[in-house]
């Protein structure tokens, strides 16, 4: 018997189950960005970045709808030229019969959200909200939580370095000599390094920390960790998957779910050894 037909508009509903695409912030640009809401689906790719080599990469693998966490469209595009990137990437998906989906602060702040699968990745357990939402105690953006077993400053950084795949990492202020209540939050959440310190955690592990944050960390006395946006980001792109998928599955649809195999942090690592 032929499985029921899943459309981009059906996806959407079971995205907006996952990270209601009304919880962005106003600035943002979730949801459809490319395609036809009524084009039938054959499969769908995961990637973290709206790139071209991921729409070629989508359908190589059989797959014309494309989920990325930022947008396509950011905050907003003058032209659509296909000698500049991100029109590019538009033509190919248009051209391709492609839809294209981000899911951005919605993900961010969503229960099964972005810093949700870092703080697990990490091992830290009770985990609520850093930055909550009054109205629903369980949305925000970042997670505060508490190791099972608190580890000693420098293992603490061994194992993040483990745990997110990271060469190095970017420490401000003191590392503390022992660990045990961690604030982070995936991407670039500078702007909460104060709040992770008024709300007790030893240290706050996230991404694109400012100069000056950095050094109000340095004289605060609060230890602030850089472990760079793509890493500390790239976690919800399985996450997002398996969810889906398992979405899919108690519907009884039928319908291949992947992850990008190709795309990587756009930043190496040199140093003085590797030069």
């Amino acid at each position: 018997m032929r499985s029921a037909v899943c459309t981009v508009e059906s996806i959407l509903a079971l995205l907006n189950d996952i990270a209601p695409f009304a919880l962005s912030e106003s600035w943002d640009n979730a949801g459809l960005q490319v395609g036809d809401p009524g084009a039938e689906v054959s499969g769908i790719m995961i990637g973290l970045d709206p790139t071209v080599a991921l729409l070629d990469e989508a359908g190589a693998r059989g797959c014309d709808l494309v989920v990325t966490h930022h947008p396509l469209i950011f905050p907003h595009i003058n032209s659509i030229r296909p000698d500049q990137p991100v029109g590019a990437c538009i033509a190919k998906a248009l051209a391709g019969r492609m839809a294209v989906v981000a899911c951005h602060t919605n993900l961010d702040v969503a229960v099964q959200g972005v810093s949700q699968a870092l703080a697990r990745r990490m091992g830290l357990a009770d985990l609520k909200p850093l930055a909550g939402d009054k109205g629903n105690p369980v949305l925000g953006f970042g997670r505060l939580g508490v190791l099972s077993v608190p580890l000693a400053g420098v293992d603490f950084l061994r194992a993040l370095c483990q745990r997110l795949e990271l060469p190095a990492l970017a420490v401000a202020g003191p590392l503390p000599e022992r660990i045990e209540r961690v604030a982070v939050c995936g991407g670039s959440g500078s702007e909460f390094a104060a709040l992770a310190h008024d709300r007790g955690a030893q240290v706050f592990v996230t991404a694109e920390v400012k100069h000056h944050v950095a050094r109000w960390a340095e004289e605060t006395g609060f230890c602030v960790i850089d472990a760079g946006h793509f890493h500390t980001e790239r976690l919800i792109v399985g996450e997002l998957a398996a969810i889906l998928a398992e979405s899919l599955a108690r519907r009884a649809l039928s319908l291949p779910v992947l992850t990008t195999g190709q795309q990587g942090s756009p930043f190496s690592f040199f140093t003085g050894e590797n030069v």
